[in-house]
């Protein structure tokens, strides 16, 4: 397949001018007509409808429309590897990730990210609330959870050990607890809408605790909301390692349950719709995230506790 009828078609689709796709790539109104012409007979299926006043996609056109722009994109991707073809990477990247972890780990790197790639905006949606990728015309998310939407694909940038916290100043209050069934008597700081947590001790057993059974008044929906009430001594809270381990060190958190592990099969995942074309602009920023952040996490790893023998 030409791919030069590609791209003329692509921007054609676009304009919805082929006289205008053809100028912007050198060519004469004829030649532009015969070449999208031809690739229509390649394909067996008309990709435009035109009429003496205007141009519009066929349902055929639109169809094939995503497959186009990936095969442009490849064969872009593939030139770069080559060391061919523009070396600048362009274009604006819309992207959301939670602000907790925005602010925590890719706030401060993006400076260093923009000077590499002078030609990149961002436009960022830092959030913990999570946005739909289609509807929102996103390019990438960050996501804390396991990959299960089959729309989505993704790549995995860590793992997301979680953890129970809680203040000095709560547990001598209100006693520590040893074994997940005494959760059921503390105050629990719920994120969102809670759900059943699993926990497997250091011999390979295993318990469950749903927080909808204890005395839950606080319920929030932003990560470092809860991480701040958790340290004022508001109660017990689940907290990624990544977001908690600097105040584990110093002691204004304390690991609840230390002999268990929670098993929730979560990871930070970079994602990006299956329909989306995965543009250079995006494997630039998805190679910088894992390089700085993903390949050996910049937090400390955190090791179930073993029973003294």
């Amino acid at each position: 397949m030409d791919t030069e009828s590609v791209r003329l078609f692509v921007l054609a689709a676009d304009k919805l001018n082929i006289s205008a796709a053809g100028r912007e790539l050198g060519m004469a109104p004829s030649m532009a007509s015969a070449k999208l012409a031809k690739l229509e007979r390649l394909l067996g299926a008309d990709l435009l409808h035109r009429s003496t006043r205007k141009v519009a996609l066929s349902l055929e056109g639109a169809d094939f429309l995503p497959y186009a722009k990936e095969i442009l994109a490849q064969e872009d991707a593939a030139r770069a590897a080559l060391g061919h073809g523009d070396a600048t990477v362009t274009g604006t990247l819309r992207f959301t990730a939670p602000s907790t972890f925005a602010q925590l780990y890719i706030a401060p790197i993006l400076p260093e990210f923009l000077q590499l790639h002078p030609g990149i905006t961002l436009d960022l949606r830092l959030t913990d609330m999570e946005f739909d990728l289609i509807q929102g015309s996103f390019d990438l998310a960050l996501r804390n959870s396991t990959l299960s939407d089959s729309s989505l694909k993704g790549r995995k940038l860590a793992n997301d050990m979680r953890i129970l916290c809680a203040s000095p100043e709560y547990l001598n209050q209100q006693g520590t607890p040893s074994h997940p069934d005494d959760l059921a008597t503390h105050q629990f700081i719920v994120f969102k809408e809670p759900a059943l947590i699993k926990f497997v001790g250091y011999d390979g057993s295993t318990e469950e605790f749903d927080p909808r059974l204890t005395k839950s008044r606080l319920i929030v929906d932003d990560g470092l909301s809860q991480k701040v009430a958790t340290i004022a001594g508001a109660g017990i809270s689940m907290n990624s390692l990544w977001s908690v381990h600097r105040e584990l060190a110093d002691g204004s958190l304390i690991h609840v349950l230390p002999d268990y592990t929670i098993d929730d099969q979560t990871g930070l995942w970079l994602i990006y719709p299956k329909s989306n074309v995965l543009t250079v602009k995006v494997r630039v920023f998805i190679d910088f995230l894992i390089e700085r952040i993903g390949d050996s996490p910049i937090w400390p790893d955190y090791t179930l506790a073993k029973p003294v023998i």
